[in-house]
């Protein structure tokens, strides 16, 4: 009788960190990873073959940042939310995820963060992406750099409020603008607690990033999307010119950054530059997205249901309401996937290495996933040659 704790997945080509591998087999027992490589016969006679039909067998991806999905938003701050919208990520490949903050009262970021860890604490593979922490992403934004979330939800670091963020043992990525007051003391907490940092919505200059450096801070979120560049620094501080956070991300080989690669946010040309730049090992792919995918177009609120900032979706990505600015994705990280082939045309292990490995080494995570190796958790994804997810498995139980 086939054993339902031992699959053997076969005839698809292998997705590896540095590689790819055709006809290969993957063996998992007990939803951990026993073997990756060339297939070899014979399989274990008790396992539960599970046919890639010819397509791609890759690592689930991993998405740490991310706002919400299927009509729900992280901040909606009930653990109903957070179970539809990782569920919602499940479906697109998203295996491990990182519920993210908007701007908002401390009230509003404290009942997402309970919710968050109810939804944790009460996890199953059914539920969806298995949630690896919070990112503490707003409301430490610097005013002009606020984008689609609210201006009237941001506010400048305090000691009292991000220390009861970080006691929640919740937040694992923590963001703020290096030029606030109080960044610093944000970032030496943050180290502190054990997050990765990160510095993000900010118009921040040269020096306030290297001091930043100094305190820990080793990402900047979304490339080119809400960051200081030499001509806004140039409105904020004035003659000479200043150099801004795209010129300190490139020029220093340690920091990491990550691209919204649906298609809409950044050209193929800007998505093949960070590429070059920052190769498949320093940049990642995250989704951004909000609750309005998977949602038919419309109008929508971007964080907490009751009085989030609205804006709408035209079937393919969020605009503000006068329709000249964009708010956040409306695409799971397939669709990145997809756009950076195009975009790159880098080999294919880059590609998901940028949407599964890179991130989880940068949060810290990757011996548990992040790819498909002995002795990491069986999250593992089976695409069409198209690179549609067909099947997805989370600790070795499919979704359904």
């Amino acid at each position: 009788m086939p054993n339902p704790s031992i699959l053997a997945f076969r005839n698809g080509k292998l997705v590896l960190p540095n590689s790819t591998v055709e006809d290969a087999v993957i063996i998992a027992r007990n939803g951990v990873i026993e073997y990756a490589g060339a297939a070899k016969a014979p399989l274990p006679k008790d396992a539960i073959v599970v046919d890639a039909r010819g397509g791609f067998i890759a690592p689930g991806f991993v998405d740490i940042h991310v706002h919400g999905g299927e009509g729900a938003d992280f901040m909606d701050g009930t653990v109903q939310a957070v179970r539809t919208a990782i569920r919602c990520h499940a479906m697109h490949g998203t295996t491990t995820i990182f519920p993210t903050t908007t701007t908002g009262t401390p009230e509003q970021i404290e009942a997402m963060l309970q919710a968050t860890a109810i939804a944790k604490a009460q996890w199953t593979p059914q539920h969806g992406a298995r949630i690896a922490g919070v990112h503490l992403y707003g409301p430490f934004f610097a005013p002009d750099k606020v984008g689609c979330h609210r201006l009237d939800g941001r506010r400048d670091p305090t000691r009292a409020e991000y220390n009861r963020y970080f006691n929640s043992k919740i937040v694992s990525v923590a963001t703020c603008a290096a030029e606030l007051p109080g960044a610093d003391a944000f970032y030496k907490a943050a180290r502190k607690h054990g997050c990765f940092i990160t510095c993000g919505h900010s118009n921040a200059n040269w020096t306030e990033m290297e001091r930043a450096f100094r305190y820990g801070m080793r990402h900047v979120d979304h490339f080119w999307c809400a960051m200081s560049s030499v001509v806004s620094l140039r409105t904020r501080c004035g003659t000479p010119m200043q150099a801004s956070m795209e010129q300190f991300v490139l020029a220093n080989i340690e920091m990491s950054t990550e691209v919204i690669a649906d298609g809409c946010h950044l050209s193929d040309e800007l998505l093949h530059f960070a590429f070059r730049m920052k190769g498949a090992s320093r940049l990642c792919l995250v989704t951004d997205s909000s609750r309005a995918l998977d949602m038919p177009p419309g109008r929508y609120r971007f964080g907490d249901n009751r009085d989030g900032e609205w804006f709408l979706s035209d079937g393919q990505v969020g605009r503000s309401i006068d329709g000249n600015g964009l708010a956040s994705s409306i695409a799971g990280m397939d669709r990145m996937v997809r756009v950076m082939v195009r975009a790159t045309k880098a080999p294919l292990h880059d590609i998901f290495r940028m949407a599964s490995l890179t991130p989880a080494e940068r949060v810290g995570i990757a011996s548990e996933c992040g790819s498909l190796e002995p002795g990491k958790r069986a999250d593992i994804l089976l695409l069409n040659k198209k690179l549609h997810p067909r099947r997805v498995f989370i600790g070795g139980v499919e979704m359904i």
